[in-house]
């Protein structure tokens, strides 16, 4: 079976360092360009803490070497790349693949 990834966005939607909301076959990803260096980040839109679907609003940074959102409801902040909530060991959120093909920036989808 071949992968299908879906268009979420072109390239010059994402601002460096904010999120970009899309809905991938039902669910919110919040999609996230890196300021530093352009890496792009998919994870779920729904802060499990604040209980809402608010990631995308959250402000980007770093940890140690960890690149994290920070929650705009409670200011927990979520690694990018494993879902990991950094405050709370016990909490994570779901990761997605992203890509960028052409100017266009897509989600794999399960």
């Amino acid at each position: 079976m071949s992968e299908k990834w879906v268009a979420v966005c072109q390239d010059q939607d994402l601002i460096p360092g904010t999120g970009l909301c899309a809905l991938v076959e039902g669910e919110q990803v919040a999609v996230f360009k890196i300021r530093k260096d352009s890496q792009l980040f998919a994870v779920s839109n729904y802060d499990p803490i604040g209980d809402a679907n608010v990631l995308a609003r959250g402000m980007t940074g770093s940890i140690g070497e960890s690149i994290v959102v920070a929650s705009p409801l409670y200011k927990q902040h979520f690694d990018l790349q494993t879902g990991q909530c950094v405050e709370d060991s016990e909490v994570s959120i779901k990761t997605f693949s992203v890509r960028k093909n052409g100017e266009s920036i897509e989600i794999k989808a399960s």
